[in-house]
């Protein structure tokens, strides 16, 4: 896809002081400010595009957009696409900072069958949050196939970094489970389980990482109240409910 670019394997090379500059003024210049004047939020939505995941994958295209609403009233957000699937292929898109862009770039891709690869997708969340905040990753997959040694040691860096992973697993697999857990307690996020068959509930996680994305977890303590699954996710962050 011309829109997307693939991500390397190897861990990236360390930048100098001054291209590490010239990179973060390059994406701000991309980004650019909100109305207000502030800069968006950045989030990073992954999603594993293996076979299995085309019915979770069209789910997502439909209900993304309520992740965008829900964050507009705070300055909006600012996303970018990662997945993988197939043989060795793990790409990232451009940022965007409107729901139809985003749908634009995920109905262009289709589901293909192939082994996980979450390490990689975390790697590039590193180097990103490295260049510039990075807040969140919202990761949507229902299975785990790597050492999970490997993941959790990268998934201790991104908590360093400041991001929160916000692990959400359709199905019931005890690998899966395990690992995303595990991710979401060493970034300080959250896990969550979802039912592809009940759109609600994903719409619902989507807004309630968002509002977090934008406002923080008094944010979201707000919406709570009105919102089963937002409620989970705060109980899961914080150990306590709203």
């Amino acid at each position: 896809m011309s829109e997307t670019r693939d991500l390397k394997r190897s861990s990236p090379a360390t930048s100098t002081p001054g291209s590490t500059i010239d990179t973060f003024l390059d994406e701000a210049k991309r980004l650019g400010p909100t109305r207000n004047g502030a800069p968006r939020a950045r989030l990073i939505f992954a999603l594993d595009a293996t076979m299995s995941r085309q019915p979770t994958w069209d789910l997502a295209c439909r209900v993304q957009g309520e992740m965008f609403a829900a964050a507009s009233h705070a300055g909006g957000l600012s996303v970018q696409l990662v997945y993988f699937r197939g043989f060795n292929e793990c790409r990232s898109s451009r940022w965007v900072a409107d729901p139809r862009s985003l749908t634009d770039l995920m109905t262009k891709i289709d589901c293909r069958g192939g082994q996980t690869q979450i390490e990689r997708v975390l790697r590039h969340i590193r180097t990103e949050a490295s260049q510039s905040p990075l807040k969140v990753l919202v990761y949507v997959g229902d299975a785990m196939e790597e050492p999970i040694d490997d993941l959790c040691a990268v998934a201790g860096e991104l908590g360093l970094l400041g991001v929160k992973a916000f692990m959400f697993h359709e199905g019931h697999d005890p690998d899966a489970a395990q690992a995303f857990r595990e991710i979401a307690h060493l970034t300080g996020g959250a896990y969550a389980r979802f039912d592809s068959k009940a759109p609600q509930a994903l719409a619902e996680l989507l807004r309630a990482v968002a509002v977090y994305a934008t406002s923080g977890i008094e944010g979201r303590a707000r919406l709570a109240p009105r919102c089963e699954q937002a409620n989970g996710l705060l109980t899961s962050m914080t150990g306590r409910k709203s």
